[in-house]
């Protein structure tokens, strides 16, 4: 089973949106020139929404403390952040960004 997320066309290249799931999760989703990507939202460092944050490259830049963490794995690559962020698999079926639920 598959959850939308959103329709490609919602996020623009190099930005990052939230999704807020019917389960309580809330996600950041990422397009990374084309291909798609899936973090929770929170940072692991502070109590932010990554999806305020910027994407730099390949990685996003959490609003508090300009912490980050690699967008495709999640690993935590700037201090203050130390702690990976979960990442989701996500794949496009036809217009619509989805993950594996």
């Amino acid at each position: 089973m598959t959850i939308r997320l959103c329709a490609t066309r919602d996020i623009p290249a190099g930005e990052v949106i939230r999704v807020d799931l019917d389960d309580g999760r809330a996600l950041a989703v990422y397009n990374l020139d084309g291909e798609f990507f899936a973090t929770d939202d929170l940072c692991t460092h502070g109590d932010a929404s990554l999806a305020e944050g910027e994407v730099d490259g390949g990685k996003i830049l959490c609003p508090f403390h300009m912490g980050s963490f690699d967008i495709r794995t999640g690993e935590a690559i700037g201090a203050p952040c130390s702690i990976a962020v979960r990442t989701y698999c996500v794949s496009v079926a036809g217009d619509d960004v989805v993950i594996d639920a």
